[in-house]
């Protein structure tokens, strides 16, 4: 049993450690690149290298939460996240720069939804679906609380004092980390006799086609997200929003994911994950569609920055649940440790390749981009159904 405090304390961590860290870039990426003089693919290709960073860690990640719990690798993902923010403020020469950002990538990696999701397997097993969607809840309103704060105190004190701010609230995680126990879940012994529910892909050729399809969605899911996290605002902007005007459209994407997580919440305990993942993936191509439309109408605009929260919310929520039921949650931290791995290498060049497109191409050409992955990820959704559904 999960402690009702230890997951209100996780969903506000996850709220302010999003909020500083991953969605940084978004708000802040443009004015870093007036202020140093440097191309937008540079600065971009720092949030490249964080991802990167998480990539690289991510299976040491996934093993040291099977072995030692939450607790201790999220309280180091706090002191990473706000030495990181300290190094970004300071940064005058690229090195500097882009040595923030591999701070801020690790601690992304120990301090995020995957740490999070693994603590609670570890603590909760398979009864963990409801815990990782409640703390979801308030993680999915990081980017609306946090863009239209980053941007007031960049306005205020210059992105540099900005992110003094955001390293003060990264060290504010660290008690709310400290409230999970390092419990291990263990079976019931009335569940142990009765011949518990075995993982749908537990071994073999089932487990390795599992793991790639759900590898796949993960990846190009991952692409998207931290190509939108950091041109989102810019995208709207450029298809001829204001500059505020796009910041306030963006920020209906957290609305967007925490709405839909809250319906899966009240209503979703029925609903098999792979049902909820083939869903959710097929919001995302009409969410983009959308923004092809949002040069033309700023209600458009709003329709895709909310669609696209609301599906990659969805798909947030699955990403947690899904191993649970393919595979044996008792190595849950390490071997979705290494099937995500390959996901974060990718998406670290989507903020780069995004920065080109725009640059070279426009923005509906990055939408265009965002269609085609978008429609990768329903065909994967829909394979993981197909194979591994109910009845199968």
């Amino acid at each position: 049993m999960i402690p009702r405090r230890a997951i209100v304390c996780l969903g506000l961590s996850q709220l302010i450690s999003w909020g500083i860290s991953y969605y940084l870039i978004g708000v802040f990426g443009e004015r870093i690149a007036a202020d140093l003089g440097w191309s937008r693919e540079t600065v971009y290709s720092g949030f490249s290298l964080a991802l990167l960073a998480m990539g690289v860690s991510s299976p040491l990640v996934g093993r040291l939460v099977d072995r030692r719990g939450g607790k201790l690798a999220m309280i180091a993902g706090a002191v990473f996240n706000a030495c990181g923010c300290l190094m970004l403020a300071a940064a005058q020469t690229h090195l500097v720069y882009f040595c923030a950002w591999i701070l801020l990538g690790l601690g992304m990696r120990l301090s995020l939804y995957d740490a999070a999701f693994a603590a609670l397997a570890r603590i909760g097993g398979p009864g963990a679906r409801r815990p990782m969607s409640q703390i979801t809840l308030l993680g999915g309103l990081a980017s609306t609380v946090f863009w239209p704060i980053g941007n007031q105190l960049a306005d205020l004190f210059g992105w540099r004092g900005a992110l003094m701010g955001y390293a003060f609230m990264a060290l504010v995680t660290i008690p709310l980390h400290a409230t999970l126990p390092n419990a291990r879940y263990r079976e019931p012994v009335a569940a142990a006799s009765a011949h518990p529910v075995a993982p749908l892909a537990a071994s073999g050729r089932p487990r390795l086609v599992a793991a790639l399809l759900y590898a796949a969605i993960v990846t190009l899911t991952n692409f998207l997200n931290s190509g939108m996290s950091a041109h989102m605002i810019a995208i709207l902007a450029g298809l001829g929003l204001g500059a505020s005007a796009a910041v306030n459209a963006a920020t209906l994407r957290g609305i967007g994911q925490s709405l839909a997580r809250l319906c899966e919440v009240l209503f979703g305990r029925t609903l098999h994950p792979f049902t909820l993942n083939l869903a959710a993936t097929a919001i995302l191509p009409l969410a983009f569609l959308a923004g092809l439309l949002a040069s033309a109408h700023w209600t458009a605009a709003a329709a895709f920055a909310f669609f696209y929260g609301a599906g990659n919310g969805l798909v947030t929520i699955t990403r947690g649940t899904l191993p649970l039921v393919l595979f044996d949650h008792r190595s849950y931290g390490s071997f979705v440790g290494r099937l995500i791995a390959p996901s974060f290498l990718l998406s670290a060049a989507a903020p780069v390749i995004y920065a080109k497109i725009i640059s070279s191409s426009g923005e509906q050409a990055a939408l265009i981009l965002s269609v085609a992955v978008a429609l990768l990820t329903v065909l994967a959704a829909a394979a993981l159904k197909l194979l591994f559904g109910e009845g199968k």
